[in-house]
């Protein structure tokens, strides 16, 4: 589905920012020894020695810190600059990227200064360069780790402004309405699958050249490169969704080089699941979540007037999607647009409100609210690239991250039987994600997530219920990375915890940043407060 941390799309599907992720790993490979040679850590010798020549290259050279460009959007003053990476870290010498950085410099005393705090927000095809400005907005939740770090963002390869890729026409891609994604004859599937083979050859030809190096493992030693550069002898590091995968990569490759790290909203990083299986469960997940947004809505009927029980909104988003499905609501809103817009409630609490609002709307009249919510607006030509860009960079990594079956037969059985208890996102995640099945380029095999010698502890931080990365995928990492501790937030879902106001949570994670203590057991916190209508 996607968002592995940070986005919303519209491919096939139409699908929102999610991540669905998911892969069939195939041949697993025995755990290295103890003893493993740097290449085997590093994900082959050549890497190893070309990441390791980036890197002293990029710390001679730092980083021209400037006022940002005007059409970026980001105020003084957060500045900034270019991070010069190989394309293909096994020829450190040849083809060289600039990835595009940011940064706020902390907010306290040169005493209070701990280095810089870098972000990933996930995706993978999100742009982090947004960060600093938790700075400039005075996000209260980030005041106190603000004043001992520089705020540190960048737009990984294939992103936004470093050496973007792209699969498809921008306004091709957000034309409305798009397919049913829930498939209702075999031609349907034909239809599907043939816009999916055609996504991955668009992809070949438009980005080829990049594709066969959009990985997590070399967007993991991009990262290493940024962190030469800054002049910072070790990574702090804060990921969330697929950032949490990308700093599960960075604490294998690199363990000694990282100082802190907090991961929030994990991507389970066993091999069997990236992302073929990831995905998969993601469908299970999002199924709960959307039920937990009913049982919202039905205690706020006086609010919503949308039904008393869950049922009850069930059939009114029933109805609302056989309406869109015979005529497209606007014109433009059909149920794969619905399922992309009505996604964000499962995905953040934040959403629960506005959903609402716009289904309450439209079933008391107004259908304006929702094309206006639901619709791709194709006046919005930098929107429209950025998300068309956003999507090319999600399938880029997940395609060629990890093995993906190239059986339809697989593909059919194992999302028939999901959409049967799971209807909700089932089939416009696999739509998502088919291109994979016939991706042209050569996909590798996961990197063996664990704890390498010199990784210090890692905070790792989980609503119980979140949707796009289930539970288990923070129980995995905290078995994986020893000396791990593991908070987590019951009977809550949102995805991505560390941005929201419960001080359970923002407690521990501030005196992790700036005092590096820990817990000396795991945390259960009580949920944050839930939305008020």
């Amino acid at each position: 589905m996607r968002d592995f941390g940070a986005k919303r799309h519209t491919a096939a599907l139409g699908s929102a920012g999610v991540l669905v992720t998911a892969t069939l790993i195939a041949g697993a490979v025995t755990a290295p020894s103890a003893s493993a040679s740097a290449g085997d850590r590093h994900g082959g010798d050549r890497e190893a020695r070309g990441v390791a020549v980036a890197a002293a290259r990029a710390a001679k050279t730092g980083i021209d810190w400037r006022d940002c460009p005007a059409d970026w959007g980001l105020e003084k003053p957060i500045q900034c600059g270019w991070v010069a990476v190989p394309l293909d870290y096994a020829k450190p010498y040849g083809k060289q990227i600039r990835l595009a950085v940011d940064r706020i410099g902390n907010t306290g005393s040169k005493e209070e200064r701990q280095g810089a705090l870098v972000y990933n927000p996930g995706g993978p095809g999100g742009s982090g360069l947004r960060f600093p400005r938790r700075v400039t907005t005075e996000s209260p939740v980030w005041a106190r780790t603000a004043k001992a770090y520089d705020f540190v963002g960048f737009d990984p390869r294939g992103v936004g402004k470093s050496a973007p890729i792209s699969c498809m026409d921008p306004q091709e891609f957000v034309k409305a309405p798009k397919p049913d994604p829930v498939p209702g004859s075999e031609a349907d599937k034909l239809a599907q699958r043939k816009l999916a083979r055609e996504y991955a050859e668009g992809c070949y030809e438009r980005s080829g050249a990049m594709l066969p190096h959009m990985t997590t493992p070399n967007t993991a030693r991009d990262l290493d490169v940024i962190r030469a550069a800054l002049g910072e002898k070790k990574l702090n590091f804060l990921g969330v969704s697929y950032g949490t995968y990308l700093g599960a990569v960075y604490g294998t490759l690199f363990p000694g080089h990282v100082r802190r790290m907090v991961v929030d909203s994990v991507v389970n990083p066993s091999r069997e699941k990236i992302w073929y299986q990831a995905n998969l469960d993601q469908n299970i997940a999002f199924e709960g979540r959307w039920k937990d947004w009913q049982d919202w809505v039905a205690k706020n009927d006086a609010t919503f007037h949308l039904g008393t029980t869950r049922d009850a909104v069930q059939a009114k988003w029933l109805r609302l999607r056989a309406t869109a499905e015979k005529n497209p609501i606007g014109g433009v809103v059909g149920p794969a647009e619905l399922i992309s817009f009505f996604q964000g409630a499962p995905y953040y609490d934040s959403s629960w409100v506005p959903v609402a609002t716009v289904m309450s709307k439209y079933f008391a009249g107004d259908t304006q609210a929702l094309v206006d919510a639901a619709a791709p607006d194709l006046s919005d030509t930098a929107g429209n690239a950025a998300s068309e860009n956003g999507n090319a960079v999600y399938t880029a990594v997940e395609c060629t991250d990890a093995k993906w079956p190239t059986s339809w037969q697989k593909w059919d059985r194992d999302n028939t039987r999901l959409h049967k208890d799971y209807p909700f996102l089932t089939w416009a995640n696999a739509w998502l994600n088919l291109p994979c099945a016939t991706w042209p380029v050569k996909q590798q095999t996961p990197l063996d997530v664990r704890t390498g010698k010199g990784l210090p502890p890692v905070l790792i931080v989980q609503a119980e219920r979140d949707a796009a990365t289930p539970y288990g995928g923070a129980v995995a990492l905290h078995q994986r990375f020893k000396g791990s501790r593991l908070i987590t937030e019951k009977d809550a879902g949102s995805h991505g915890v560390t941005g929201l106001v419960n001080p359970c949570v923002n407690d521990r994670v501030d005196s992790y940043l700036l005092t590096g203590k820990l817990d000396t057991a795991d945390v259960t916190c009580a949920p944050h407060a839930t939305p008020k209508p």
